[in-house]
């Protein structure tokens, strides 16, 4: 081997490893599906308590990073599955619970009953965890032999590391470790019984006693948000129907579909009921329906950006409300939130629809706006091709789902006086005050008849269906 070389000095073996390298031993076939089956399993848990906590976590930086890291997780669940059925495997057992211990760990974690937990069990101890565990495996495998996983490896590294830094601010402002100690022993203590995360170590032996996760978990899919949201049942300001009054002038129009993408908070709180109550679907159905609800984080996040480059001060001049997922959350089966959905989705595809938006931003002085509706745009394109492949599947043609998608959305009561009279909102015209706010940070005068809007959701819904004053 010493005298061994490539032609003119070449790099060897595709610039996978060196020589000396692809002749060590590394992990046997064996060795290495049921390490992958480990990841697997702790993406899988990943994605299931991410996606559990989004519509019942108030603070909304956590809403977003845990969107993010839900679609992130299930990509990866996804990956693995596909290396795994390559490697002599079927069938997979990629349901099976690959340790006891590790299902108490991630059951814990689900369990946690406060934010505080929530963030050190996922950032302090599973996604470390992880990581050691794909770096211990990138290390002791033959990277010739086992080039495929290797190569899976790195590129969950390099989420991974996202998370850890998300987490690792997360953690120093909002958790004092000190106090959740005990809890904190018993993860770790699973861990050891597990042989660690890849099970490479030798397990401790030692019996370990449920905590939190005693009793079954029950996710609570009530949106919740912070304080920075004051006014959640405000339905006082129609977006939809200023928009699409072709009176209104383009730069006001801009603002309310800041307002619209911020909105979109509540397409994530809706869709992880979806996909935590829809059990028994192939995997490919979670990973898609989870890259939807990213998407729609992202497009809230679009409008959080929208109106910091505006100068508004949204938590002041803008009420966010959350009643769309608390109505369909709390009052609609699974299946009926995703006709919702798919129903709202098949309206945004036609002229008036996305392009419409699009367009609207073209015509404004707000290039970022055009850019935004752009991107939304093509998302909205992808979520009604996953709507065709997992929720029109349940019909016999796309009328018939297009029409249950309209009856259950007539279904959902949205208590407009109940909610005034139990001094829940007073329904409070925030638009002028965000609209003033705007034009006088961009040294604009405001357009008189975009000034006295004040048209409200109480008898017309967002896709412009008048409903009955009590609805």
């Amino acid at each position: 081997m010493n005298t061994y070389q490539s032609y003119r000095n070449l790099p060897s073996l595709a610039g996978l490893c060196s020589m000396e390298a692809a002749m060590a031993p590394g992990l046997s076939i064996e060795a290495c599906v049921a390490r992958l089956k480990r990841y697997h399993y702790a993406f899988k848990r990943l994605h299931q308590i991410f996606n559990a906590r989004i519509a019942s976590e108030p603070i909304y930086e956590l809403k977003m990073g845990f969107s993010l890291h839900a679609h992130l997780c299930a990509e990866h669940v996804d990956a693995l599955r596909k290396r795994v059925g390559e490697m002599r495997e079927p069938p997979l057992g990629l349901d099976v619970v690959p340790d006891e211990n590790l299902e108490i760990f991630f059951d814990e974690i689900l369990a946690a009953p406060t934010t505080e937990e929530l963030i050190e069990g996922i950032y302090g101890k599973v996604i470390p965890a992880l990581w050691q565990a794909l770096e211990n495996h990138i290390a002791q495998t033959n990277h010739l032999a086992d080039a495929p996983s290797v190569r899976l490896c790195r590129f969950a590294l390099l989420e991974v590391a996202d998370m850890l830094a998300f987490g690792k601010q997360c953690r120093s402002v909002l958790v004092k470790a000190e106090k959740m100690k005990p809890w904190l022993t018993l993860l770790d203590d699973c861990l050891a019984a597990a042989g660690s995360l890849d099970g490479a170590d030798s397990p401790s032996g030692k019996r370990i006693t449920r905590h939190y996760s005693a009793q079954p978990s029950k996710i609570n899919f009530t949106p919740k948000r912070d304080e920075r949201f004051p006014d959640p049942y405000n339905m006082g300001v129609n977006a939809e129907v200023f928009l699409y009054d072709e009176s209104m002038p383009p730069d006001a129009k801009v603002l309310m579909m800041f307002y619209k993408r911020l909105r979109e908070i509540d397409v994530p709180e809706m869709m992880a009921s979806i996909i935590a109550e829809t059990p028994g679907k192939p995997w490919a159905y979670y990973r898609d329906m989870t890259r939807q609800l990213w998407d729609e984080a992202r497009h809230a996040m679009m409008g959080e950006v929208g109106f910091v480059q505006a100068g508004v001060d949204w938590p002041k001049n803008v009420m966010v409300n959350f009643t769309w997922s608390l109505g369909l959350n709390t009052q609609l089966t699974p299946m009926e939130r995703h006709g919702v959905l798919y129903f709202i989705e098949q309206g945004l595809m036609p002229k008036n629809g996305k392009r419409y938006e699009w367009e609207v931003g073209l015509k404004s002085h707000n290039k970022l706006s055009g850019l935004f509706q752009d991107y939304d745009w093509a998302d909205e394109v992808l979520h009604a091709r996953i709507g065709r492949d997992w929720y029109l599947k349940e019909f016999k043609n796309a009328s018939e789902g297009v029409e249950y998608g309209d009856k259950c959305w007539s279904k959902v009561l949205m208590g407009w006086k109940e909610w005034r009279d139990q001094g829940l909102t007073q329904h409070r015209n925030w638009w002028p005050d965000c609209y003033f706010d705007a034009c006088k940070k961009q040294n604009i005068e405001p357009d008189a008849k975009a000034i006295a809007y004040n048209t409200t959701y109480e008898q017309v819904r967002a896709d412009l269906k008048n409903i009955s004053a009590s609805a």
